[in-house]
């Protein structure tokens, strides 16, 4: 007898498929957490570093526990030279698309180059050793096709800057100042994971089929670059400046609203209060200051009056792309590597649920209801 499906709700919202012990978003509570401590405070007193031997190891790393994973993890940051080779072309091919759709090609170039092996025939420490190898990859590949798309040579990785210092470094070829360095770094630690989203989830059905490491990532940056997941950083400072000036914020506002238009960078699909990385990243912008984040912070403030006056009862709040944007432009990242910077932070999430999802050896395969046509129909002659 067939067995019957079970009826969810559109795009599974509030439906609980698995178990992880790697954190949780508490939506209601506007509170995220990474194993049991809090990501914001992670992002305010902790390195990247840090936090990637949490996700990746379940605790927090002594100083000697941490040089050794901070020396480890740098050795893997340089490109296999098949990769290196093969870069320039995957940026022309790629130019009109940028960095991340050339990230999803090139990625899955290192994985075949390296030999990596199905997840499902790894024992877990060769799983890890694979995904600590990815991630470790992800900010060089990242650069790298930003500067050739640019027309200028790559820059080597260096060992002895920290993970944030290094991706910015090796984007502009200059030792970044420690003030840009540090809000970077807390940018990044507060987008590590956020529960189960589209490219996490997706990361976690290919596990599921036992793919590699290489492969679950591609399908995870794909997942990240739509614009309602990963690509609204940009688009959000772009709202900012088709406002203009500040007289002229309440019209654009109404305008939208009666356009049926969506407001970049405000609501959330999870959190019905303050999305708590956008206070943290508010904080960050005010710390850098200048006129940019004066502008974002009357733009905040009308946005959330009109809409309480043209949609009384609607809480929208800000979310992680509006700050996190005006963060990224005041440390000298470019648009275009707004939602690749979100990626280079994201792998050490998606690469942590990989492998818990690797230890379950159940295939993540749900169904569907056919809508369509009624079959069998005679199929007509030619």
């Amino acid at each position: 007898m067939e067995q019957q499906g079970i009826e969810v709700p559109r795009g599974l919202s509030g439906v609980v498929v698995t178990d992880t012990a790697l954190g949780d978003v508490r939506g209601r509570e506007g509170f995220y957490h990474y194993r049991q401590y809090s990501a914001v405070e992670l992002a305010a007193h902790r390195s990247f570093e840090d936090v990637w031997h949490l996700m990746f190891h379940g605790e927090l790393p002594g100083p000697a526990a941490l040089k050794e994973f901070t020396e480890r993890t740098a050795a893997l940051r340089r490109l296999p030279r098949p990769v290196r080779e093969a870069l320039p072309a995957v940026s022309r091919a790629t130019a009109a698309s940028g960095p991340l759709a050339g990230l999803r090609t090139a990625l899955s170039l290192a994985g075949a180059a390296a030999g990596l092996r199905p997840v499902y025939d790894l024992t877990p420490a060769e799983r890890r050793e694979d995904a600590l190898a990815a991630c470790a990859l992800v900010p060089t590949l990242l650069t790298a096709l930003h500067r050739l798309g640019r027309g200028l040579e790559p820059v080597e990785p260096r060992e002895d800057l920290p993970y944030a210092a290094n991706y910015l470094y090796m984007l502009t070829g200059e030792e970044p100042a420690p003030r840009e360095a540090r809000a970077v770094e807390r940018y990044l630690i507060s987008t590590v994971d956020h529960g189960f989203n589209a490219s996490t989830f997706t990361g976690r059905v290919i596990a599921s089929t036992g793919a590699d490491v290489a492969a679950c990532l591609t399908g995870a940056i794909g997942a990240l670059s739509g614009p309602l997941h990963g690509g609204s950083p940009s688009r959000a400072l772009d709202a900012l400046d088709a406002i203009g000036t500040p007289d002229r914020i309440d019209a654009w506002i109404r305008a939208r609203v009666r356009e049926g238009g969506r407001i970049m960078g405000f609501g959330h699909p999870v959190y019905r209060t303050e999305d708590p990385r956008s206070r943290m990243l508010k904080g960050i912008a005010e710390e850098l200051g200048g006129p940019l984040v004066e502008f974002a912070s009357q733009v905040e403030e009308r946005v959330e009056a009109v809409l309480a006056e043209l949609k009384p009862g609607r809480e929208l709040h800000i979310n992680v792309e509006f700050y996190a944007g005006v963060v990224m432009e005041l440390c000298g990242l470019p648009r275009t590597m707004f939602t690749p910077t979100f990626c280079a932070a994201r792998v050490v999430g998606w690469s942590a649920n990989i492998l818990e999802q690797a230890e379950d050896s159940k295939i993540i395969r749900p169904s569907a209801r056919y809508t369509g046509p009624v079959p069998p129909a005679p199929v007509p002659t030619a």
